[in-house]
């Protein structure tokens, strides 16, 4: 078994190779090549925290894989990480366990690219601003990925604690250091939007973090932050002004999608209104952008094959490069 370490896979992999397989992988999906249940979410009330169990397996590429995430948000109090993962990675055709690698930066990147999959159908060719709401451990990748696919002049930052956004600032700063844009906090969440082309809710908040109506026409949405039922990142205001509502799986947002849950539990949206999954747009199934002034949202909670779509990636790399530890279990 290759065991891969997260400074292994930044050595060898990069957000635009990510996005290239997390798109591919979307394709596969609607093309019927992907089999993923839906995940095994433990909650830990004790802690406040949740573990989540993410199989899934790649039939065209003959790998089976699965994740396990812990997102433990009181672990900054006492030094450690609050999202941690590792993914198990098998080769199909015999059942041999081929790898282990730290998934916490693979998690980041992912679910970064796929907002950059759907900004990449779902924005405007001339967006230029982005505003982040929720500067923690996902809002670097969405960044990336926003960056790779749009020619962005204005990044916004907002986060309930304002340190942490003021932190995102300095990496971001460090990071692209020849980029000519502007990086700046907001104090407001809603000023944040109001000036933004694609707004990142990246947060775990259980109650809309601004109000739909400071929503610019043209606006896009990638909201990831909210992964659980009682979560909620947009309000009902956004998802009546969304011309398009986009998921990445169907099957996990009417399992786990707070935003959509909660206001249909209220009689006040329905799914009838979703427009499609993500995928459906990548393979020109159903529409992506079509006008100037469409608000769109894009409703994330994430999936298991794109983790291992980046794994096999990520192995297959190693292997030709060298990288990683040989291990005997």
């Amino acid at each position: 078994m290759l065991v891969l370490t997260r400074e292994d896979i930044q050595r060898i992999y990069t957000m635009k190779d990510c996005l290239r397989d997390v798109e591919k992988v979307f394709r596969d999906h609607v093309e019927g090549h992907v089999v993923t249940p839906v995940r095994t979410a433990i909650d830990h009330p004790k802690y406040g925290a949740t573990s989540l169990y993410m199989p899934s397996y790649l039939e065209s590429d003959d790998y089976v894989g699965v994740k396990v995430i812990s997102i433990f948000p009181e672990n900054h109090a006492h030094g450690i990480k609050a999202l941690q993962s590792v993914i198990l990675l098998t080769e199909a055709k015999t059942g041999q366990h081929v790898a282990m690698m730290d998934a916490s930066l693979l998690t980041v990147m992912r679910t970064g690219a796929s907002s950059g999959v759907a900004t990449k159908y779902l924005a405007k060719e001339d967006a230029a601003s982005c505003a982040v709401l929720g500067c923690g451990a996902q809002s670097l990748g969405q960044i990336q990925a926003v960056m790779e696919v749009r020619n962005l002049t204005d990044i916004i930052l907002y986060n309930r604690t304002r340190a942490k956004a003021d932190e995102l600032r300095e990496t971001l700063l460090g990071l692209y250091p020849h980029w000519s844009g502007e990086i700046r906090v907001e104090e407001d969440p809603n000023e944040a939007v109001e000036s933004a082309d694609i707004v990142i809710c990246s947060t775990k908040a259980t109650a809309p973090l601004f109000d739909g109506n400071r929503l610019r026409p043209g606006t896009h949405i990638n909201a990831i932050g909210a992964f659980l039922p009682h979560m909620q990142e947009v309000d009902l205001t956004t998802l009546l002004r969304s011309s398009k509502v986009v998921v990445d799986t169907e099957e996990g947002a009417l399992h786990e999608a707070g935003d959509l849950l909660i206001p249909v539990s209220r009689g006040e949206w329905s799914f009838d209104a979703l427009h499609g999954e993500l995928g459906e747009i990548v393979t020109g199934s159903k529409a992506g952008r079509e006008h100037a002034d469409e608000i769109t949202l894009y409703k994330s909670v994430g999936i298991a094959y794109l983790d291992t779509a980046v794994a096999k990636a990520v192995y297959e790399r190693a292997l030709e490069a060298g990288v990683g530890v040989r291990i005997e279990l």
